[in-house]
């Protein structure tokens, strides 16, 4: 796992966000648990990356590097009632609510053990023991099942929960985007659409920027049209984004209404697992944004506060680098779905649905 250290200057430059001059620093404690989650999602993407590449990993693979800080921030929020749906880029986000790791590589081999045993693969991972309703590969196709399930919310009894729904740069151009936000916009005038939508601008749809996507390129601003409010993020920046979860989670709360919040990143991993080429951006461009990788910025905090020394730091990443390698041999040893498999979980049992 690559990461770079910054300079005096970058550091004063990650710790503010946006136009705020100073963003709350997290606990000592706090700060190195959410340290830990993000190397947690690094090391197990790098190894899913590796798999694939090696021809063990079936369907396709995005991985979720260079944007740990964004879902690690996020979900440190979740409550009992919560409820998460997300895209095709997935693994992130159910590895933090508490999906075992075995359990998630397995899936991505297409083994019986798997999450969903087998079925899924990397673009649809399900948990909802854990709180996960499904990373989705149409693009856009979740965002209006994320504005209904924040619907459905405010009709269970006693129900406090919100729905996090995420959504790349890509995805805000598809006709299901504007449909779900305007029926959020117009349900959360009675309070019934606590539905938190986080934009993963990462500044490319597959290999298009966003400059070549469309005539408004400030993304966030679209929410504009469905009268839901709206904020951007240095999606860079563990603590500038779990200040932001920490207190728009308890708006959407206890208004019920929806917001949309805008974390600003770069995937510096490419679009997906077989993306070796990278015509549309420049190694500079790449090299230049490492620069700003979470991970290093957090260790620079972690280091300068006293938190942590070289030696701690070291030892966390073998920790997890060994955890993901256990996934790994995990998946690698467990048995093929039995054909049978084919015919389960196609229907829900009447009661079931009731």
């Amino acid at each position: 796992m690559a990461t770079t250290r910054n300079s005096k200057k970058q550091r004063s430059a990650a710790a503010t966000n946006g136009d705020k001059p100073h963003v709350p620093q997290v606990s000592p404690e706090q700060l190195l648990e959410l340290y830990r989650k993000m190397v947690l999602v690094r090391y197990f993407e790098e190894a899913c990356q590796t798999a694939f590449r090696q021809g063990k990993v079936g369907g396709y693979l995005h991985v979720y590097i260079g944007q740990e800080a964004i879902a690690t921030g996020l979900l440190a929020t979740i409550q009992p009632d919560d409820r998460v749906i997300t895209a095709y880029r997935d693994h992130a986000h159910v590895l933090l609510l508490g999906s075992d790791p075995k359990a998630v590589m397995a899936e991505l081999y297409g083994k019986g053990t798997g999450l969903v045993k087998g079925k899924g693969g990397s673009m649809h991972l399900f948990d909802v023991e854990h709180k996960f309703w499904g990373g989705y590969g149409i693009v856009g196709g979740h965002i209006p099942l994320g504005v209904g399930m924040a619907y459905a919310q405010r009709y269970l009894p006693d129900n406090t929960g919100i729905t996090q729904l995420y959504l790349g740069d890509g995805a805000i151009h598809n006709g299901a985007f504007h449909e779900g936000a305007n029926l959020a916009g117009l349900w959360g005038r009675e309070g019934l659409n606590p539905c938190l939508f986080v934009l993963e601008n990462n500044q490319y749809g597959m290999g298009t920027s966003i400059e070549r996507a469309t005539a408004n390129t400030d993304l966030i601003s679209k929410f504009d049209s469905y009268a839901i409010p709206r904020e951007s993020v240095d999606g860079m920046d563990i603590e500038a984004v779990y200040e932001a979860a920490v207190r728009l989670t308890e708006r959407v709360r206890e208004t019920g209404s929806p917001f949309a919040l805008e974390a600003m990143t770069y995937r510096i991993a490419p679009h997906g697992a077989a993306d070796f080429l990278e015509k549309y951006r420049s190694k500079d461009e790449v090299r230049e944004a490492r620069k700003r990788d979470p991970i290093g910025l957090t260790e620079t905090k972690l280091l300068d506060r006293d938190i942590v020394s070289e030696d701690e730091i070291t030892k966390i990443r073998q920790e997890y680098q060994q955890l993901a390698a256990d996934a790994v041999k995990f998946a690698e040893e467990s048995p093929e779905p039995p054909l049978e498999e084919l015919l389960t979980d196609v229907y829900a049992e009447p009661e079931a649905v009731g």
